[in-house]
């Protein structure tokens, strides 16, 4: 779990930013990507752009990304933006597999796939048996919060990453104990959720564990705002 414990050994106050990618041509279109590669449209460029102007001037000094195209472009405006060097892809970010329903809309599964749609309908992605399951994306989820940690441990003081909005469901889900899908996070296109650390002090003036604030969810720039019902 990713609590006051996992962040032991920071030595100030640590903001972490998960950012989804902005509007994809598959997300225009209603289609789920999962694993599949899409890249943003002029939209989702826009968004990113819009939000790269609101974070410029907050101190974001590192970004890592999914290596998929909706996201590592997403990412690499954000940075441009920022005067960052380019993002570190990171597989551990990647969306999760949504299985049989991939490249697929909503409208389509539900008519090809009616008793697995029905089951989706009801418990998500624990619903279609060959999407990744909810256990795999907790450990992932994990694994991603280790190298977001490691970025802090190193010095890092506002860190930016880059991920989908299935995935990102987990990387809050973690911090809560959460292992079920349901309820389910809204995450729109260019969305983002906020998690900030910041380490206590004892009565002896030593550093104690940090507290854990989630202090934005969901939240979107000026001038990005939603066009698309979210689709993974």
């Amino acid at each position: 779990m990713v609590d006051s414990a996992f962040f032991a050994g920071l030595q100030g106050p640590v903001t972490f930013t998960i950012v989804r990618h902005g509007q994809s041509e598959a997300n225009a279109r209603r289609v789920i990507q999962g694993l599949k590669d899409f890249p943003l449209d002029d939209t989702g460029r826009a968004q990113a752009r819009e939000l790269g102007a609101w974070l410029a001037g907050r101190g974001v000094e590192t970004i890592l990304s999914s290596p998929l195209a909706r996201a590592f472009e997403t990412a690499s405006i954000l940075a441009s933006s920022l005067g960052l060097p380019p993002p570190a892809a990171r597989q551990e970010l990647r969306e999760l597999d949504t299985g049989s329903f991939s490249g697929m809309s909503l409208e389509e599964a539900k008519e090809l796939f009616p008793e697995v749609y029905a089951d989706f309908s009801r418990l998500s992605w624990s619903g279609v048996p060959d999407a990744e399951a909810a256990d795999a994306l907790y450990d992932r989820a994990l694994e991603a919060w280790s190298l977001l940690r490691a970025e802090a441990l190193g010095g890092k003081k506002r860190i930016l990453c880059v991920s989908h909005g299935g995935f990102i469901q987990w990387l809050v889900r973690v911090t809560f104990g959460t292992r079920t899908w349901m309820p389910i996070l809204p995450t729109g296109n260019c969305s983002l959720y906020e998690l900030r650390v910041e380490p206590s002090l004892s009565f002896s003036g030593e550093l104690g564990l940090p507290a854990l604030h989630w202090e934005k969810m969901n939240w979107r720039a000026p001038g990005a705002a939603q066009t698309i019902t979210p689709v993974f």
